[in-house]
């Protein structure tokens, strides 16, 4: 970032991108905290990772005001006015990952003392560790404007995409099986689906991270391979559709 003549201005910018970074420390913790108390049964720590998402909601709103001032009062140009644009478009993506991980709570609290198969609970598991590896990279492009790993973590998204797929696949499996399955395998498919759009997310941050450091975008069609909502499922004494 170029020090500019009013150093006051370089103090804001700076200060803005530390909130900034400091909102997807705070997202990052709710999305590992909400899968922990998936895998443990945890009902009070799930309840807390509900209550913290108004922590991130109140720290995109910050950084906005903090935003919209800046370009009020210093009217910045190009490098400058994609960074505080940037600012902007990261933390409504960091927000949305927010309500996820709380999705992801109020779920867990919804399924207490119900049996959770732990292979299927592990599957989602496996997703989430990807996922969260994929958010602290993007996290870290962002501090260190590396446009280069921001493209790294872009290209991940398939991978993800194809892990859900296959956990789909498996909970369907189940729910057929044995009709005892389908509530707890329904509230697991909303919680990988919902780990899964947080991907998304870091995905949509490490495009906005490209942008902001090269003033490029990346190409508009990204690795997707969710084919979930292509399964054809043929339930029992219900004819498969051709």
């Amino acid at each position: 970032m170029p020090d500019h003549i009013v150093a006051s201005f370089d103090t804001e910018l700076k200060e803005i991108g530390r909130k900034v970074v400091e909102m997807g420390g705070q997202a990052e913790r709710l999305v590992a905290d909400s899968v922990a108390a998936l895998m443990r049964r945890d009902v009070a720590l799930a309840q807390k990772v509900v209550l913290l998402d108004a922590t991130v909601d109140h720290a995109q709103r910050e950084i906005e005001d903090r935003a919209i001032l800046v370009i009020a009062k210093r009217q910045p140009m190009a490098h400058d006015l994609r960074e505080i644009v940037s600012a902007i478009r990261i933390v409504n993506d960091l927000e949305r990952i927010g309500d996820l991980a709380k999705n992801v709570g109020k779920r867990v609290i919804a399924i207490e003392g119900e049996y959770q198969p732990h292979q299927l609970v592990r599957g989602v598991e496996h997703i989430a560790d990807l996922v969260l590896e994929q958010l602290k990279d993007v996290l870290d492009a962002y501090a260190s404007r590396n446009a280069d790993r921001a493209v790294e973590v872009w290209g991940r998204d398939g991978t993800i995409d194809s892990m859900y797929t296959s956990l789909f696949r498996e909970l369907l499996t189940y729910m057929m099986e044995d009709p005892r399955n389908i509530s707890v395998c329904t509230h697991l498919l909303f919680c990988a689906k919902n780990i899964e759009r947080i991907g998304d997310h870091a995905t949509n941050i490490a495009e906005i991270v490209y942008y902001m450091v090269t003033g490029q975008s990346l190409p508009e069609s990204r690795p997707k391979a969710d084919a979930s909502s292509e399964t054809t499922v043929a339930f029992p004494g219900r004819p498969e559709k051709g």
